[in-house]
Order: C-alpha cells, then structure tokens, then sequence
C-alpha cells in the first residue's frame, strides 16, 4: 500500500499559540498526547556529519532556523531554534527583501542564542522561483571498461545540461536508476563492465532570478548559501520512513501560500510539484465571505474552523462573529456550518489540483496509495476526510519525527520541512543516491552561484 503525506506551516493556520491547541486536540481525538512519539517514531538508520548544522526555512507564514546535528542513535539534536511569523514572502517568494531579511535576522539570533554558537552558512529550503520537476534518460558510452567515479560525474553532467534552460537553474539531479549495458536496475553502476551506461535522473530546477533574489537576501542578513534543497523532499524526510519510500508514498506540503507534492516509490523521489493555493487563500476566503478582516477571519478559522462541515450536516454550534467596515465593532452569532461552506470549496480545489497533477505526472500506479497529510494546513479539521474524498485514497495525519530537543509547539505538522531540512543537512550521505561531486566552476556571478549549488545540492 502506497503513502500520500501531506505538509505545510503551521502558520499556514494561525502563528499563535491556537495552532499548537488544535494540533494537540487532533492528536488526542487519534488516541495520543502531543508529548507522545507518533506511531512511526523509531529512527531509521542513519550515518550523520561530524559537527553542527543550521537550516532556514523560509515560507509564506512562517519563518523558521534550526541548529543541530545528528546523534549517534539516528536521533536529531535540536540545539537552537527560532521562529516568527513571516514577513516579505508571498507564494514562497521573496517580495520584500528588507522586511524578510528582519525577519531572518530575529529568527536566526534566537536560535544562535539558544545553541550558544554562531551561524555563517544555512541550507535553505527552495520554495521561491516556481520549481519544476522533470524526468531524462541519459546515455554515456564506455567502450567494454569498468564504470568510474568519472563516468558517474559525465552522465550526470550531462543530464543537467539537457536539463539546462534559458533563465533556469538545476537544484537537485537525482539518479533514480542506472542500466548496464542490458541489466537495468543497477543502483551503483560502478566497478561494472559494460558497453554502454544509461541513466535514469530527476532533475528539479528554478528560475535563476529568484535564487539571485535568494542570494541576495541571505547576504544582507550576513548568511552564505550552504546547500538548496526542495521543500516536498524535506518534508518527506521529516513523515516519511524508509519503509513507505520504499513501497510508494505521495508527500503533499499543505503550507500557507503554496501546497507542494512529492511521490516516493523504490525509495527515490520519483515526482514534485507546487500549487499555488495554502491555508492564507483560505484566510481571505472567510474575510470576504464573512465580511470580516484578515486577523478576525484567521482565528476563525483555526478555534471553529471544519472543511468538510456542511449546512445539510449543521451540528447546531453558532459562533460570533465581528463585521468589519463599521465605525464601533457590530457583532453577530453564525452557524458554525456556514464558515465550513466557505472553507470547504477551497479546500476541495486544493485537492481536486493535487489529484490533476498526479494524473499528468504520468506515474501510473506509482502516483498511487495511502495519503499521509501534514503542515499547518492540514491540521484544520475536516481535511483529511475531504481529501479521501477527492483523492479516493485512505488518509492519516503526519507530524515530524526522530527528532529531539524541539519545543513542543515546534513539534506539530507545520514543522515537517524544517525538520527535514536538519535531516538533509546532518545526513553523511545526501538522501535518495543525490551524488556530489566537485565540477569545475564557471566564470560569472550567476554561473557561479549555480555551480556553487550544484556541487553542495
């Protein structure tokens, strides 16, 4: 049975304490506390980078850093975190550099202070410049000789450049597979003998603006660019075991401007795509339906809040409600059920475009199986039965895991790219056969940058 997971900011519903409130009321009505492990908690196998690492994940709703490094029994350490609502960010791109780079600043120097340590390079989660996934197949020819680290580097070089186009930018070639000469399947290639080797790559890339752009902000708040890497890749890591990679498992990031996808399946990412939808489109549905602002119509939707409750299905709660436009205040008392007729069509849509992409991906069965939803959207009630309903698939809610040292109302689903973005950074061996290898760089600043990337992504 495959796995669809789900994830996204926790601000993605509300940057208050409520947010935590509902998550821990989810997870008591799923038989367990916030403090409990989540039911797939033990921590995988893993070989960690000696020394400490620190991370930046910068969303529409929230932005986040943590500092810390992995422990010898596959556990993460947290030593440091930071985290604020999010400022100059909008669908995941920058469009403020000062205000972001506050932000940015703030975070990053509570974290510091609370690891004791100073940080001069993050890894970045790569949400901004419309990322795109794409699959090659990639041949090379080795003339009957034994496979070297060499002719690993050629066909994947030579992956990126049929990958390369104007104004883009290659983030993360990911080898899914290789075939030697007849024998397809082969996981390393090297130290076989063969005539010919092809490859099978996924190649993610974006606009190399939007990575300047990036740069950029980075810089101004006196950070280097370590390493990019994909927001649904990070979230996978973050709810996902090596089991459910294994056997297929869909990731879909629920996060406050954008909801994002991945697809597992052999262990490898095999797909990722962006939506421009999250939890803030919500937000400003209820504000105009409800005549109400934006503050007003986000607690709303977090403390009553149900995308799946109907007025054929009114439960009989009325809530009160403030109008907005008026010289005093004016209240009203509303069926609870109307704010759900409002929430749920575009919580369907969302869904409705996560099952469009599926089915243009063109994976097939691979596209298919159990749903795992996380991320501060997620955590709204009433998600998971709509997108069972869309998407015709059994649904769970997951949370990060393996992780120790992280606050408690850090520990919820709208956290999950974070914490796989410290798994990343702390992993000795980058996930999913991602090869790195040191390329001669370029001249030119952009070229630069890019090649900067490549051989840390």
């Amino acid at each position: 049975m495959k796995d669809l997971v789900v994830t996204g900011s926790p601000s993605s519903l509300s940057t208050t304490t409520a947010a935590a409130s509902v998550g821990e009321r989810r997870l008591r009505l799923m038989g367990r506390s916030q403090n409990e492990p989540p039911e797939n908690s033990r921590p995988e196998p893993r070989v960690w980078r000696n020394g400490v690492v620190g991370v930046l994940d910068i969303g529409s709703t929230k932005i986040t850093c943590l500092i810390g490094k992995g422990e010898p029994n596959g556990m993460l350490r947290v030593l440091g975190h930071g985290w604020l609502r999010s400022s100059g960010v909008k669908s995941g791109a920058v469009v403020d550099l000062k205000a972001a780079e506050a932000i940015i600043r703030h975070v990053v120097g509570n974290a510091e202070r609370e690891a004791e340590r100073s940080l001069d390079k993050v890894i970045v989660n790569l949400s901004c410049g419309q990322p795109e996934s794409r699959l090659f197949n990639v041949h090379w020819p080795i003339g009957g000789r034994e496979i070297t680290d060499a002719d690993i580097r050629r066909i994947v070089t030579e992956g990126r450049m049929k990958a390369q186009s104007e104004g883009r930018a290659v983030i993360h070639t990911l080898p899914l597979d290789f075939a030697v000469d007849e024998t397809d399947g082969v996981t390393d290639p090297r130290g076989h003998l063969c005539d010919q080797l092809r490859a099978r790559l996924h190649v993610i890339d974006a606009s190399a603006t939007a990575l300047r752009t990036l740069d950029s902000l980075l810089g101004r708040a006196e950070l280097k660019l370590d390493a990019l890497v994909s927001a649904p890749l990070a979230s996978g890591l973050a709810v996902t075991d090596a089991d459910q990679r294994l056997v297929g498992t869909t990731v879909v990031d629920m996060g406050g401007g954008t909801t994002s996808l991945a697809v597992f399946a052999d262990g490898q990412l095999l797909h990722t795509a962006q939506i421009n939808i999250g939890g803030e489109h919500v937000t400003r549905d209820i504000a105009r339906g409800l005549g109400t602002s934006t503050d007003n119509a986000e607690r709303l939707k977090t403390m009553h809040g149900h995308a799946d409750l109907s007025g054929e299905t009114d439960d009989g709660v009325t809530i009160r409600i403030e109008r907005a436009g008026g010289d005093t205040p004016s209240f009203e008392a509303i069926p609870r059920a109307m704010l759900g007729d409002i929430i749920r069509p575009r919580i369907e849509e969302t869904f409705e475009l996560v099952r469009d992409r599926l089915d243009s991906a063109g994976l097939g069965r691979l596209a298919g199986g159990r749903v795992i939803l996380t991320g501060g959207a997620s955590m709204l009630d009433g998600v998971g039965s709509v997108a069972a309903r869309v998407l015709n698939r059994p649904v769970r809610l997951g949370r990060p895991n393996g992780v120790i040292g992280l606050p408690e109302k850090c520990a919820a689903a709208g956290f999950a790219t974070t914490v796989g973005l410290l798994t990343w950074a702390a992993s000795a061996e980058r996930p999913f056969g991602d090869i790195e290898f040191a390329e001669e760089r370029p001249a030119g600043v952009l070229n630069k940058l890019v090649s900067f990337i490549r051989a840390r992504v």
